[in-house]
């Protein structure tokens, strides 16, 4: 991923909703950008807690936020479980394997299973915009 076209665009998007980019956000997106996986908001807290021990835990929450409503993070909600974040801005689309008895996730990709998701599109004469694909069950360690 190209981290500073990822940094233009969170920048970008703070001052068109009229928020300051500050130092605690440039360490909250490094640490994110960084991460290099599915974190979650506590995840990257407990990161940036032992170098920057300024930075709240709301604030990482609100900063995630900010990222995922500008296209930097992506936010994926399983059931229940807490919300994780990986990167989006400059990653190839991918969709997801998810244990539902560990948490770990998978990502994968599958040309056939995007040209169906295409034609069912449309055949239904619907314009799709984004879509994701996540598939639920055990993984090879815990069935």
């Amino acid at each position: 991923m190209n981290n500073d076209k990822a940094k233009t665009i969170f920048s970008d998007y703070l001052s068109r909703k009229g928020l300051r980019n500050t130092s605690q956000r440039s360490k909250i997106l490094d640490a994110f950008l960084t991460s290099g996986g599915h974190i979650t908001a506590d995840d990257l807290y407990n990161t940036l807690k032992r170098k920057n021990p300024d930075i709240g835990s709301a604030t990482v929450y609100r900063n995630l936020k900010l990222m995922s409503e500008c296209g930097v993070a992506d936010e994926i909600k399983i059931g229940n479980k807490k919300t994780r974040y990986e990167q989006k801005y400059g990653h190839e689309h991918h969709d997801h394997l998810i244990c539902t008895k560990c948490g770990r996730f998978i990502e994968v990709h599958d040309d056939k299973i995007e040209r169906l998701q295409e034609k069912l599109a449309e055949a239904n004469e619907f314009i799709p915009q984004r879509h994701k694909l996540e598939i639920y069950g055990l993984c090879r360690k815990c069935k």
